[in-house]
């Protein structure tokens, strides 16, 4: 059993319940598919309500914690330099639409560094997470990225579907955590996004660098409307140099 930081045990504990409104919910939502309102009302609420287990999971103990979430935005506590940083559904439009494949977020920023980092496949039971200096790990099991480094054997993911890239062989699951996740395990060999907001990519940067690979464009954490790049080091100039125009 690997040794973890009483704030990542806090954090995973908080995953862990808020995962079971979440499950209860989702097994709700294709019964509302064929229902005049539809479902996403529902999962409006839902979103809310699995934000709200978190934010008072994770104030039980650290309650001078700030926050910055998805739904709710920003809670400034007493203690400005360590804040939650949060997206309770990252792939809601999949949870809409009955496709189980969506993930909880939470990282912890520490004086403006991302120190800790979870995302929690409630439906696959998995859970990727990361320290700072301390490896990323999926379930107890220790992450590494591919090794691959001939491009057209590698595959990507990124939001901008439609637009071709080169060569580069091309998937988009929904859920950008996911996404990073899986390229931190070696599953994806790169992940690229434009225009997108720090709950979404926070967890997953620092699982990528702690499972051996690269993150660019992520050197202020503070800011929304992020541009990231992110693969294996094998891989990483040969993306780098199909996405010039990107």
């Amino acid at each position: 059993m690997i040794s973890i930081s009483s704030n990542l045990n806090l954090m995973i504990k908080a995953a862990e319940k808020a995962s079971k409104s979440v499950i209860r919910d989702f097994g709700e939502v294709e019964k509302l598919q064929v229902s005049k309102k539809g479902p996403r009302d529902f999962v409006t609420k839902t979103d809310k309500h699995v934000e709200k287990i978190l934010i008072d999971e994770l104030s039980k103990i650290k309650k001078n914690f700030s926050f910055i979430s998805e739904e709710i935005g920003k809670i400034e506590k007493k203690d400005k330099d360590n804040i939650w940083i949060l997206d309770p559904i990252d792939g809601t439009t999949n949870f809409l639409h009955g496709i189980p494949h969506f993930a909880i977020c939470i990282a912890l920023e520490s004086k403006k560094e991302i120190v800790s980092g979870l995302i929690f496949d409630p439906i696959k039971d998995e859970m990727f997470y990361a320290e700072k200096n301390k490896g990323a790990y999926l379930n107890n099991k220790r992450l590494r990225v591919s090794n691959k480094n001939k491009i057209d054997e590698c595959l990507f993911s990124s939001n901008h579907e439609g637009v071709k890239y080169s060569d580069l062989n091309m998937r988009y699951s929904g859920c950008a955590a996911l996404d990073l996740a899986y390229v931190a395990s070696g599953r994806l060999d790169g992940f690229f996004h434009n225009k997108i907001n720090i709950w979404d990519v926070a967890a997953g940067a620092l699982l990528i660098k702690e499972a051996g690979g690269i993150v660019n464009n992520l050197d202020k954490y503070n800011q929304n409307n992020i541009d990231i790049r992110a693969s294996s080091s094998t891989i990483n100039d040969k993306m780098l140099e199909n996405l010039k125009n990107f």
